[in-house]
């Protein structure tokens, strides 16, 4: 019996870890072919383990989001062997210190700006004609909340990007793709971990029960 997925390519970049390496792992199990991105090699070899495991498939691409010329290769690569994609999950995020707003420097700013903005703002461009000939194109954004001491950097390159997707979100409402902007429950995430060191975890969601929270979503378009 076919998956709700099957025949489907879903690119999910940020694989290696937390909300994006669950995110690859549902995918699968519902059948897409993942196209898993991100920098940490050992963290994609253990998603495609597990992938496999599950009888699912996957293809790795290990780069970094900010890489442009890598990028673009990647989205020409995937239009030259399967015409198209039609889920794109975006989970890559940068995190800088923890620093009282006035202290936050030109370099961390910079890390910021460089991920969560400028690649977060290429991609959507690189990615929106890839997933266009698609009957059924869907992008999966995540949201977050946190404490907002200390996280001036973070949270104003968060705000940034999360302006974009509204807007592409009400630019899209008619004629598509479909743009999905999820908030997970708290996590034990390494992201989580950098604004609350030394959290009990174990009250904290697992990624791969909020993966299956949350993404069913996508089948909507294909029922």
């Amino acid at each position: 019996m076919d998956k709700p997925l099957s025949g489907q390519i879903a690119l999910v970049t940020g694989a290696s870890r937390g909300i994006g390496f669950a995110s690859a792992e549902w995918l699968a199990a519902q059948g897409a072919h993942v196209v898993a991105l991100a920098r940490t090699v050992g963290g994609l070899e253990d998603l495609d383990d597990r992938i496999q495991a599950a009888g699912g498939e996957a293809t790795l691409v290990p780069l970094d989001v900010t890489d442009e010329g890598a990028v673009a290769q990647m989205c020409r690569a995937i239009h030259d062997k399967w015409g198209r994609a039609d889920i794109w999950v975006h989970a890559a995020v940068q995190v800088s210190a923890l620093t009282p707003a006035p202290h936050l420097t030109a370099k961390d700013l910079d890390k910021l700006i460089a991920t969560n903005i400028r690649a977060f703002a290429r991609l959507v461009a690189m990615v929106d004609p890839l997933i266009a000939p698609s009957e059924t194109p869907q992008v999966v954004f995540f949201d977050d909340v946190w404490d907002a001491k200390f996280a001036a950097g973070y949270g104003l390159s968060k705000a940034a990007q999360r302006a974009l997707v509204e807007c592409w979100q009400a630019e899209t409402q008619r004629f598509g793709p479909k743009v999905h902007l999820l908030r997970p429950n708290p996590m034990p995430t390494a992201v989580r971990a950098r604004f609350y060191p030394g959290e009990d975890t174990s009250r904290l969601a697992h990624p791969r029960d909020e993966a299956a929270r949350l993404l069913p979503v996508l089948l909507e378009a294909v029922r």
